[in-house]
């Protein structure tokens, strides 16, 4: 006897799914049968993604929205007619090579900014615009992808640990208020991941700043935009359902490895 996971009649909304960890989360729920609505800031990279999750004859729709703009999130969920299942995966960690890392008594309030309006405040306006139509079906799942800055601790990235931690935060205080309407929400804590912000380092994997990152991790490579996805289908599905309010690492065993 198969175990399989299903997910034939739900509509996904995936934030962030042009590239990276959000494409890969969103083709494996496209595989399991979801019609998957693909969003990304850039129209190009939502299109790419859909066309790549049709061929392999999956249902997709896109919706090209700033999840900083709650007018814009609201908009985009009421014209699919609802979702089913919200990925919060859309994230800024600073921007093509991490710049603005620096100890946190040398940042300013406008430094701060950029991590919690992304991090925080767009995940609060997805999961906002979001919960109406969930309650109203008594059915609803929340993945909102975090990271191991928020639940660990990074130096030089404090206002980015404390978006995701808020983040993380939201999801333990909103499971409490919707699980009597079989809405479940879940935090994915992630590691180091390989995406195209971080290409440039690993393009040379034996450079002395990859070697000593990985030496963090008890699997010695940075984590794939798959990694993260099986967990996700399986957290979306009705399999899930006694699941709430919980953080959980896919990291490579980086919160012991070292």
């Amino acid at each position: 006897m198969g175990l399989a996971i299903e997910l034939d009649g739900l509509r996904a909304l995936v934030t962030g799914s042009g590239q990276g960890v959000g494409l890969g989360i969103a083709k494996t729920l496209a595989a399991a049968g979801a019609e998957v609505v693909v969003n990304d800031l850039s129209e190009e990279r939502a299109a790419a993604a859909a066309d790549e999750i049709r061929t392999a004859g999956g249902k997709v729709a896109t919706a090209i929205f700033d999840v900083t703009r709650y007018d814009a999130v609201a908009a985009a969920i009421e014209r699919v007619g609802g979702v089913d299942v919200l990925v919060n995966n859309a994230g800024n960690a600073g921007g093509v090579g991490w710049p603005g890392m620096k100890p946190f008594a040398e940042t300013e309030p406008s430094d701060w900014e950029p991590f919690l309006r992304v991090n925080l405040y767009g995940v609060m306006h997805c999961v906002r615009a979001a919960l109406p139509h969930m309650i109203a079906m008594r059915y609803g799942r929340i993945v909102t992808i975090v990271s191991d800055a928020g639940r660990i601790g990074e130096s030089h990235m404090g206002a980015y640990c404390a978006a995701k931690a808020g983040a993380a935060g939201l999801t333990r205080g909103i499971a409490r208020e919707v699980g009597r309407h079989n809405v479940t929400v879940n935090n994915i804590s992630l590691g180091t991941m390989r995406t195209p912000m971080s290409e440039g380092m690993w393009s040379n994997p034996d450079s002395p700043q990859a070697k000593a990152l990985l030496k963090q991790y008890m699997i010695r490579r940075p984590g794939d935009p798959s990694d993260p996805a099986g967990l996700t289908a399986y957290l979306a599905s009705p399999m899930a359902s006694w699941i709430t309010g919980q953080t959980f690492p896919v990291n490579g065993g980086y919160s012991v490895g070292q």
